[in-house]
Order: structure tokens, then sequence, then C-alpha cells
């Protein structure tokens, strides 16, 4: 599972991909296997078939999936839902509507008797040899024929199909100008170049998108981050989970600004922010709760960008909007720039290491 990653093309849309917390590992990348799994069975057969479906969470997935969610990710996913667009505050409902009705929506079309209690199975004793975090799917049929597909969830939101060497969402045949697969190639093309680090990332990139997809994709990506960064200093109270811990963002916001501009929209809060005191203290603070921010909105199962994974994701945007606030960035689209490189010094170091808290601890 090690060897392929670097040999792959990982490209910053892979970074930086928008998503519901809490965990990459244990919520985003089960919801991405659910769906997968989705469309491995309608190739092979007529969804409307499908008898029952049934899901083991081996290993980490399986000891710390019911405070990650893992549960309710595979139950969206399974019913065919966007993570990128789908509103969290509507997770509970329809987890709620499907312990009572006992039904399910296949791939949000075909209705399937769904048990969480019984059909989501938490195998604690059982850990893959492959990777910590597994997870295997099964579907029976009318027929009484029945279809396994595991998947390991390896980090960052990434999956690998057992029996595969790919994560399936990622090329890996493609030819692009500038393979890198370490920081020597990166300033290998550099050099050739003489382009900086953003430009030599963007050239890749336009081989699999163009110029307007991605700007476009780019600015989403920092638009989330903005929203997830708002909403986290405006949200006050004890996060979900049971361990009662205090929200503590928005306490900054409103220390540091005062009752009126903290209340502001988000264009008005930045704005306050930008006119406000730049002294290294405030700064500081600042920059602290933006991270912070991003955490407590992912520990409530928001939406946020994995950056790259769910767990480290306050870090990038409490970077980037510390310098957008606080330096002078004359390029006119700063955040573009920015997230390129980040995303391939991301991308490097996941070529050759692990960013999955199960097998490299959670700082990795």
């Amino acid at each position: 599972l090690s060897i392929f990653l670097a040999t792959i093309f990982i490209d910053v849309f892979d970074m930086f991909s928008i998503g519901i917390g809490p965990s990459s590992s244990h919520t985003l990348g089960p919801w991405r296997a659910s769906l997968d799994f989705i469309q491995l069975l309608a190739r092979q057969h007529a969804l409307t078939d499908i008898r029952r479906i049934t899901v083991e969470l081996h290993g980490s997935l399986a000891k710390t999936g019911k405070g990650h969610g893992t549960d309710m990710a595979v139950q969206m996913g399974l019913m065919g839902l966007d993570y990128e667009t789908f509103p969290p505050t509507g997770i509970a409902d329809l987890q709620q509507s499907i312990r009572s009705s006992g039904t399910l929506f296949f791939a949000n079309s075909h209705p399937v008797p769904f048990n969480p209690a019984t059909d989501i199975l938490f195998r604690r004793d059982y850990t893959d040899p492959a990777h910590a975090n597994s997870l295997r799917f099964t579907a029976t049929f009318a027929n009484g024929d029945r279809q396994d597909q595991t998947y390991y969830s390896i980090g960052g939101g990434f999956i690998i199909r057992q029996g595969e060497s790919h994560d399936p969402a990622i090329p890996t045949t493609a030819a692009f100008p500038y393979p890198i697969e370490n920081a020597a190639d990166l300033m290998g093309a550099c050099t050739a170049t003489g382009l900086p680090i953003a430009g030599v990332v963007r050239t890749n990139e336009l081989r699999l998108r163009s110029a307007e997809q991605i700007d476009a994709g780019l600015d989403r990506i920092w638009q989330v981050m903005l929203e997830s960064i708002h909403a986290g200093c405006h949200a006050e109270g004890i996060l979900p989970g049971g361990l009662q811990v205090q929200r503590r963002a928005a306490g900054y916001s409103q220390r540091l600004l005062g009752p009126a501009a903290h209340a502001a929209a988000l264009p008005d809060w930045l704005a306050a922010i930008r006119q406000g005191d730049h002294g290294m203290a405030t700064v500081t603070d600042w920059t602290i709760a933006f991270a912070l921010a991003v955490n407590e909105v992912n520990a409530a199962s928001g939406r946020i960008v994995t950056a790259p994974t769910n767990g480290a994701a306050g870090v990038i945007p409490a970077v980037l909007l510390y310098a957008l606030c606080f330096e002078n960035l004359p390029q006119p689209h700063p955040h573009r720039e920015f997230l390129l490189v980040a995303g391939e010094i991301g991308s490097i170091f996941k070529k050759g290491a692990t960013i999955s808290a199960a097998m490299g601890g959670c700082q990795a």
C-alpha cells in the first residue's frame, strides 16, 4: 500500500478535498469507499436486485469509529450522497429516518432493509494485516449471490480497493510535464523552467483541467476554508462527543474585536480584523483562533477542507488567512499561489511517508 504512492500523480485537489468532519481516515475515507462500492455494483448488477447490504469495520475503524462517525459516513455514502455538498445539519435526521424505518435508500434510489445496529459490524477483534483502517462491504442479491469488496482508508480521505494498487480516483498513467516524486524533482523543474513552484504545479494541473477550472476550484477551496473559520469563530458552547470540550475560537474573536465587529458577516468581520491591531500578540492570537475555529467545526462534523487530513485541517487556512490579513501580498489572487505550493509540498510528504494517524500516530 505504501509503494504505489511514490509513483502516482497526487494533484492539489486530491490534497485539498472538501468534506465533513471529524476524520479524513475514519469519516471521509469510508464515505468515499461507500460511493465507490455503489459504482462497482452498478457496473455489474441491477441495483434493484440488491436485498441486503452489510458493512464490517476493522482495526482502528472499529475501535474509534463510533466517535469518528464512521457508521454515519458509510450510511451517507451508501445512500449516494455527496460529502462536498450535502448539508451537515441534515445528517442526524437522515440517520434517525434509517433507524426508525429500517430502510436505506441505496444509491438514493432503491430501498434496502437496513438496521445500523446489526448491518454495521464493529470488528474490534480483527485488524487487516495490510492496513490498520479497513472496511468490507457485502451485497446480497435476490438470487442469493453475494459480492464483497474490502477497502483501505489510508489517510487524507484516500482509499484503495483490496486487490488493486491505487486509489481509483487518482490518475496513474497520464503523462505530466513535470513528474515530481520528491523535493529534488520539484526544485529541478523550477530550475529548468525558471518557473516558481506554483507555476510548475499549475502546468501539471493543466493536463487534468482548464485554467478556469483550476482557478475556480482553488477559489472554492479557499471559500470553504474561510466559511469554516468564520463559523468556528461564531459558535459557542460544548463540542459534541461527550468529553465536555469547550469551544474556544469564538472567545478569541469576541475579545479581540469587541461585540459589534465580532457579530459581523464574513466580509465585514475580515475587514475589521485587517483594520485592527497588528501587534505580535494580537496577530498570534488571531492565528490561533483561525486554526482552532476550523478544528472545532471539524470536531462538530461540519464542512471543512481536508488539508491534508481533517485532524490537521486548521493549519493551512490559519496560515493563509494570517498572510492575507497581516502581510502585504501584492499578487491579485495570492490564495491560489499559496494553495498550489502547499498542495505540492503535501503530496511530496504523502508519497514518502504516511499521513494516516492509525499508521503513523496523530502527528503524522
